[in-house]
């Protein structure tokens, strides 16, 4: 029995865990506001709220996208679509949204009302900040000035709002119904039902669903928790849960810490309803050659603690963890549990690059991290990894080893290239050509060292390398 409350009403069904949410919203309960769209989490026409309980006893609500979302993942809950939200008359953001003509065809319409609903309840008014909110809603009709317009209304209507971060100030104020106030004494009386145990396991679904959305609707699968310590530090060694979310990563204190652009670098990953999906440990186990994340932790040397069902555990280094192209050293019997790196001493630097078709919201075609150390203009550690360049994400041991306990100069940049394209053998694909591929990396490589250390190499060397 899967048990949660879909706007005002409380749900209990007997449907499979791994059926999609988007389906159960629409065929099951005929609220057909929530638009089938690309069924791939790119265009978010099929946005809803998801509100979770927490222990202060108050309801965290994020944004994600229904059609990839697993139904199993909905319980215990609070689940809103545009229906939850126009209960009585339309709200204020609808209003602005009437005013400022930033809707045509209407079709994605429901999914902009519901994250910036969602932004609403954020309580951090800033329109940089609203228009990142939508990051995932994709409008076909308007080219987009008119709902930036609306967005900056809609923060500036906020900011007006005395003790607008407070729940009732918001349905005082119609940006949210009157039910809203009862959602956390609900949801605290909700039973949640043990997990199915058996079955593919699923986190949060965002590329599972994108491949294998039919196969996993009609079998079991296995939801995997989420721990109550999630990104912790002991003495120099930072712990992250497998079943992070990217957000979770992105607001981290911890992290933050550690590396200051850490919010910049994990901006350039996806959309910000599926970055309040998708799962740290899925992002490694789906083996993408160019997956982000992967990349990042590689540049930390972080290592996997893995898991199996006799809670035996065994630990093995990220760079280590992919063996080939899609191959992964995973039994069928494990599970990553959690991921570590050692904190580096200070001073350091950390760098994240990447390019892709669109800036945001986009697959690399390469990518690449470094974390580096100086001592006395030397450098001491360093740690470089890319994506896009290999049938894996790639540590490029060859390139470091050159660079080691060298001076951090413009020839040894220039000579450490040589070393870096003999190291990586990347294929033509949709993409870009193998050579296409070679020459990102190589500029992006010079990237690194240009922004890290500007006052010792500099944009010219580029041209005359």
């Amino acid at each position: 029995m899967i048990e949660f409350i879909l706007n005002n009403k409380l749900i209990r069904t007997q449907a499979k865990q791994g059926s999609v949410l988007l389906d159960f919203i629409r065929e099951h309960q005929k609220l057909k506001g929530t638009k089938i769209g690309c069924r791939e989490g790119d265009c978010g026409a099929c946005t809803v709220l998801s509100g979770s309980l927490q222990k202060d006893g108050s309801v965290k609500y994020k944004s994600i996208v229904s059609c990839l979302t697993p139904l199993g993942n909905a319980a215990g809950k609070h689940i809103v679509t545009i229906e939850g939200i126009n209960v009585e008359k339309i709200s204020p953001i609808q209003e602005i949204f009437v005013k400022e003509n930033a809707t045509q065809c209407g079709f994605c319409t429901p999914g902009f009302i519901v994250s910036l609903t969602g932004f609403s309840l954020s309580g951090d008014y800033d329109t940089e900040k609203g228009i990142a909110a939508v990051s995932g809603n994709i409008c076909r009709c308007t080219g987009y000035k008119s709902i930036e317009r609306a967005i900056s209304e809609i923060t500036e209507a906020l900011k007006k709002i005395k003790g607008s971060h407070n729940l009732q100030a918001l349905i005082d104020n119609a940006y949210l119904p009157e039910y809203f106030k009862d959602i956390a004494k609900r949801l605290q009386e909700i039973q949640l039902e043990q997990s199915i145990n058996t079955g593919k396991i699923v986190a949060g679904g965002t590329d599972l669903y994108v491949q294998q959305a039919d196969e996993l609707q009609e079998q079991n699968i296995r939801l995997i928790g989420r721990s109550e310590n999630q990104i912790k530090t002991e003495k120099n060694i930072c712990t992250i849960d497998a079943t992070c979310t990217i957000s979770d990563l992105e607001d981290s204190k911890v992290l933050n810490q550690i590396i200051p652009d850490w919010k910049k670098f994990i901006k350039l990953i996806s959309s910000k309803q599926i970055r309040n999906m998708a799962t740290l440990g899925g992002n490694f186990v789906n083996a993408s050659p160019i997956g982000d994340l992967s990349i990042i932790f590689i540049a930390l040397d972080a290592k996997l603690n893995i898991k199996n069902t006799k809670n035996q555990y065994r630990k093995i280094k990220l760079k280590d963890f992919f063996i080939n192209y899609k191959k992964i050293d995973l039994q069928e019997y494990e599970i990553i549990e959690t991921i570590e790196f050692e904190i580096p001493e200070k001073p350091y630097s950390f760098n994240f690059e990447k390019v892709s078709k669109r800036t945001h919201l986009d697959i690399a075609s390469v990518n690449t991290a470094i974390l580096i150390k100086l001592e006395e203009h030397c450098i001491r550690e360093i740690h470089l990894s890319a994506g896009g360049i290999a049938p894996v994400p790639l540590l490029l041991s060859k390139t470091e080893n050159f660079l080691l306990a060298k001076e951090l100069n413009e020839e040894n940049i220039k000579n450490a290239i040589k070393v870096l394209l003999n190291e990586i053998s990347p294929i033509s694909d949709i993409r870009g050509s193998k050579e296409y591929k070679s020459l990102l990396l190589r500029q992006l490589f010079y990237k690194h060292f240009i922004t890290l250390f500007p006052e010792k190499i500099q944009l010219k060397d580029i041209y005359h390398a």
